[in-house]
């Protein structure tokens, strides 16, 4: 099978519109054409001074779309595009004028479509074997998927029906589909779509290109990636593919959204993951799946590294060096009194790691209980949320708020008032703590240092050597430094 193509989705209300989106995406090998945009199609107007290939859809409203005319209509809006030239056509195949377009042009330039916008379809491989029947050129399946579990039919197909003369597409929408449409080499698929969220789950072009590296992904990549919910903005695959890339690994990197840990479990093996990240809030809840767990995460109790041995899953905790990295020269931390926010896996890691360079610790959070099990652990003590004026030199903000998931500044009104504030949240890089810090005149450290540093570490475990220098910095697109002096 040839490589697949990138088809950007274009969108627009008039012809002038639609031929400036068409072109906006040079870097895509196609285009596809959303005629039900337009408030009239105009069919030789988008196609018009094209340079690339195109698909023309006039998607009706009872499939997702926003063509609400007759059928009729939609059905001379679709021959006029193959009159005029257009690669391919999409059309439903439940389009009660479907039979006769594909008899008319005996198949060739139809893409045949079934769209479930609410769930995963029962059986997808029966499903393709439907439209596949259609004899149309294409046979295309999107569906919503509400799991990593949902997307396995795609890579159970049988190759039969890969290699049996029908080009395929498959998508998976929504969050947990994505590596459905980063895998396209993977899945069979002829293309995948990329635009401003035109589908749910469609990411940009750029992303594709930059954080995915898609042009380099092999259909047996080895596959590894950052489980968590959310996570499909998650800065790590630009790093992790930048390191495969420079070092030459057949390898590939993507966002996995699990329901739950199960749901990460059963696609991790089926899948043949070969390693991942783990994030929030899987640290903990993952522990019961590994066969082996490193001393310091048994420490810890808290993973955020899966390693595939020889068929072993090997859990590792790379956010104590990662945590650790950025302190260095900073602070004196032996005696230094440390207030960690948060009662996660993160602030497991961070507690241990302040423990063993003899910091003072007191774990903040607003389950007390859970705070104090922290505590208990690093021989620390449990404290209110948020910490009182004066209690902290270094306070660690190891929660999600102030994330671009979770708006806030877990300090609400207090302003702070000891030597350094350090916030792991890393996205968006200036977070309303560190702004609040430096107003305040602390030091302050921005989550993107550990997110490099434990980063270096996690892909030093599974290939075996560190990536270039600065490679991670430089690739992840955000500020080298972010900290400031007061």
């Amino acid at each position: 099978m040839r490589e697949p193509r990138i088809c950007a989705v274009a969108t627009g209300r008039t012809a002038d519109e639609m031929r400036l989106a068409r072109e906006a995406t040079p870097e895509a090998d196609m285009v596809e054409l959303r005629l039900d945009f337009m408030e009239r199609p105009d069919v030789a107007g988008v196609l018009e001074g094209r340079t690339r290939p195109v698909i023309a859809t006039c998607r009706a409203s009872w499939e997702g779309g926003h063509f609400s005319g007759s059928e009729p209509e939609r059905r001379q809006i679709l021959e006029a595009a193959l009159a005029h030239g257009a690669e391919y056509v999409d059309v439903e195949a439940a389009a009660n004028f479907t039979p006769d377009l594909v008899r008319s042009t005996g198949g060739r330039r139809i893409v045949v479509s079934e769209h479930q916008f609410d769930s995963a379809p029962g059986d997808v491989a029966a499903r393709f074997a439907a439209l596949e029947a259609t004899g149309a050129e294409v046979a295309k399946v999107a569906f919503r998927a509400s799991s990593l579990k949902d997307m396995l039919p795609l890579f159970d197909l049988p190759a039969s029906q890969r290699e049996n003369g029908h080009g395929r597409v498959v998508i998976a929408m929504g969050g947990a589909g994505l590596p459905s449409r980063i895998l396209a080499a993977r899945l069979g698929s002829l293309w995948t779509y990329v635009g401003d969220h035109v589908a749910p789950g469609q990411v940009s072009l750029t992303r594709l290109l930059e954080d995915f590296q898609f042009r380099r992904i092999a259909a047996d990549a080895a596959l590894y990636g950052v489980v968590g919910n959310p996570i499909v903005h998650s800065r790590s695959p630009i790093m992790h593919n930048a390191g495969f890339a420079a070092l030459g690994l057949n390898a590939t990197y993507v966002p996995l959204e699990a329901r739950d840990a199960p749901d990460f479990v059963r696609f991790a093996r089926e899948t043949g993951l070969r390693g991942a990240s783990i994030t929030t809030p899987f640290k903990v809840s993952l522990l019961p799946y590994f066969d082996e767990i490193e001393s310091l995460a048994q420490r810890v109790g808290a993973v955020n590294t899966l390693i595939v041995r020889d068929g072993k899953w090997i859990g590792a905790n790379t956010d104590v060096e990662g945590f650790l990295a950025p302190l260095n020269k900073r602070i004196a931390l032996a005696s230094a009194r440390a207030a960690v926010l948060g009662s996660g896996g993160a602030a497991r890691a961070v507690a241990v790691a302040l423990a063993d360079r003899g910091a003072h610790v007191t774990v903040c959070a607003r389950r007390l209980e859970a705070a104090r099990t922290i505590a208990t652990l690093v021989n620390g003590e449990a404290g209110e949320f948020p910490p009182p004026p004066r209690s902290w030199d270094l306070l660690v903000n190891a929660t999600t708020v102030g994330s671009t998931a979770n708006p806030g500044n877990p300090l609400e009104d207090t302003r702070p008032d000891g030597k350094i504030v350090y916030d792991l949240v890393y996205t968006p890089a200036e977070t309303p703590l560190l702004k609040s810090a430096r107003a305040a005149g602390c030091q302050t450290i921005g989550g993107i240092d550990m997110l490099i540093a434990q980063a270096e570490r996690q892909f030093e475990l599974w290939v075996g050597q560190r990536p270039p220098e600065a490679l991670f910095r430089r690739a992840s697109g955000l500020p080298v430094e972010i900290s400031a002096q007061p």
